[in-house]
């Protein structure tokens, strides 16, 4: 059923999977796998600031332990963090935490002084995410690639509280419009309909936003899911009735093509940003700073042959329909569309499950960071070619969770 034209816009189904599949995607796997865009700063230990929340997963997959190791190099924490007594106590729970599949925080020995000189380049600046003071104590790296989103077990009430406010507070929609996840799955898809029907086009857009990144998650745990858990190993794979639960046509009412074509939605917003920033990324004074030059600079070349590809794509999402009418009223709906979204960052902080909390953090700044890129297209064209870029700037956090966020994508 996931096939033909996409609602609010001029593309289909068909030329975004032939455009990613064949073209892009590969590429982009393999600049994510470079140290550049492999380790992201996170705080995972942040309150939740909507409710008052101890229930933290106790699930093994979810576990994130900062395990004192020989391995994380003392210049990758903030110089006014000390173990403490009971952490170093703590060490041989963590090693076998980590062993079953916690985050595994552990940087080489090269990446240290890359790392150091990373933080030297961030720069902060205003943005539709609650952004992580990354050098806070309690701030840390994390390796993605030994971290890969996939199932841990997170879900019930708690993981349904996340997505209930998300949706019922952060959505434009009417209070009589109940969220399209309720436990009967797709009784409320009529009203929905009729709802999208009658709304501006950005507060569908924002609805579809949410909707195709909560699709893509779904998607990564059903692919990724734990088929067997034996004490000696692990085995990962596809669940295909866990897909169906959530996606099947019948099983939720029509309302899962639906949710799918959503993702192809937000999949067209992250790759418009990406074709509309390639000016901040061909500056001669950008670099991807790792500390090895000759290959830093192939790598920058290599990102640059990327965004001129996403550049290429025949049917590119047109942002001009957002905000056009009138200024004043443009202005206001355009700031509360920051604020909603700004306010899901948040409520990222309130995910139980550390590890899903991580991804959460990533693709939500991922999004939030092509928001800000669309909404500063006039920034980004006023860049001078050498010299500082004051009017606008992207964080290194920005770019690791831009690129990361749409290779999920």
């Amino acid at each position: 059923q996931v096939t033909g034209h996409l609602d609010d816009c001029t593309c289909d189904v068909e030329t975004i999977d032939a455009f990613n599949n064949y073209k892009l995607f590969p590429r982009l796997n393999e600049l994510l796998e470079n140290d550049y865009f492999r380790y992201y700063k996170v705080n995972l230990k942040k309150p939740c600031p909507f409710w008052d929340d101890s229930s933290h997963c106790g699930i093994r997959d979810c576990a994130v332990k900062p395990c004192p190791s020989d391995e994380v190099p003392d210049g990758i924490r903030s110089g006014s963090y000390k173990y403490s007594e009971e952490a170093s106590n703590l060490a041989e729970e963590c090693e076998e935490a980590k062993r079953l599949g916690a985050v595994d925080g552990s940087l080489s020995k090269e990446t240290q002084q890359a790392v150091l000189q990373w933080t030297r380049h961030d720069d902060s600046s205003d943005s539709f995410c609650e952004a992580d003071d990354i050098y806070s104590p309690d701030a840390e790296y994390v390796d993605l690639l030994l971290n890969p989103e996939r199932y841990t077990g997170y879900r019930g009430p708690d993981a349904w509280k996340i997505w209930n406010s998300i949706y019922e507070e952060n959505c434009f929609k009417p209070q009589n419009v109940k969220r399209p996840l309720t436990s009967g799955r797709g009784e409320s898809f009529i009203y929905l309909t009729k709802w999208f029907s009658s709304v501006c086009v950005e507060k569908r857009a924002f609805y579809k936003l949410i909707s195709g990144l909560h699709a893509s998650i779904n998607i990564h745990l059903s692919a990724r899911y734990l088929l067997q858990d034996m004490w000696s190993e692990k085995k990962w794979g596809p669940n295909v009735t866990e897909f169906q639960q959530r996606f099947d046509e019948v099983i939720t009412r029509g309302e899962g093509p639906r949710r799918l074509k959503n993702l192809y939605f937000l999949y067209l917003i992250e790759l418009r940003a990406l074709s509309k920033v390639l000016p901040f990324f061909e500056r001669p004074g950008f670099q991807l700073y790792t500390g090895n030059k000759s290959h830093d600079a192939e790598m920058k070349n290599f990102l640059l042959e990327i965004l001129h590809l996403a550049k290429s794509f025949p049917l590119h999402f047109d942002e001009n329909s957002f905000f056009a009418g009138n200024k004043k009223e443009a202005a206001k709906l355009k700031e509360e569309f920051r604020l909603h979204f700004k306010n899901i960052s948040k409520i990222m902080d309130c995910v139980g499950c550390f590890k899903c909390r991580l991804w959460g953090k990533l693709q939500t700044q991922g999004l939030g960071t092509a928001l800000k890129i669309l909404f500063s297209e006039n920034l980004i064209e006023k860049i001078p070619e050498s010299g500082p870029s004051y009017g606008f700037q992207l964080t290194r956090q920005e770019i690791v969770a831009l690129f990361n966020a749409f290779g999920r994508l």
